[in-house]
């Protein structure tokens, strides 16, 4: 199994991560970091950088291929080299999936049209303008694409992924491998239990991201 994930400067890193641990914990299976050029790609915060060692050029038949999210994303949106790759790979994958607002970027390609998809709450409605039916769900199988919500929630698309290639014991054996056992401090992972003041915040504080140049 040949995994692509796409990386490109402004990525938040645990959309790339969370997957990649997942992934590359299953026997023969070979996960690459790729970019529209190999090098490192500075995430969001710019503290942290991830290294495609191979260019898109060179992963033109990925079985799987992963599009994370972060405010880098949003140039990929009119990148036509991008989008043209996303397309001609996805001819021949056995699944297309993204993190967070790389959904976003599937619906820019036309990946999305009529199908139930999710992304970051903050961006979910946005969905709708690729033709696609958003849904809050942390998980969206639809046919071979494979959507989830917001940031950590690629490590849960991953084991689902892992379960229907590989069978539910490997990826209960992966989960266990990675002793992914959440038990949150708070209630609040998700804009329907938190408090209304904090969903305020967040959204003020992205609000203000979004303004920067």
């Amino acid at each position: 199994m040949q995994i692509a994930i796409l990386i490109f400067e402004g990525l938040t890193a645990l959309d790339a991560v969370g997957p990649y641990e997942v992934l590359r914990s299953v026997p023969g299976w070979e996960v690459r970091f790729v970019a529209s050029e190999a090098g490192a790609k500075r995430t969001d915060s710019g503290a942290l950088a991830l290294v495609a060692d191979h260019s898109i050029d060179e992963a033109d038949a990925p079985d799987v291929v992963l599009v994370p999210g972060g405010p880098g994303s949003r140039p990929l949106l009119e990148d036509e080299r991008i989008l043209d790759w996303l397309r001609a790979v996805d001819r021949g994958t056995r699944w297309t999936t993204s993190v967070c607002t790389g959904s976003l970027v599937l619906g820019a390609a036309g990946l999305l049209e009529g199908k139930r998809a999710t992304s970051h709450w903050l961006q979910l409605e946005r969905l709708r303008e690729y033709g696609a039916e958003p849904t809050s769900e942390r998980v969206v199988i639809d046919g071979k694409v494979i959507t989830s919500a917001g940031v950590s929630s690629g490590i849960d698309m991953a084991l689902q992924l892992v379960a229907r290639e590989a069978g539910e014991e490997v990826a209960q054996g992966v989960q266990l491998a990675i002793e992914y056992d959440p038990e949150p401090p708070f209630d609040a992972g998700s804009p329907d239990k938190a408090p209304e003041q904090t969903v305020e915040m967040v959204r003020a504080v992205a609000a203000t991201r979004e303004q920067r140049p």
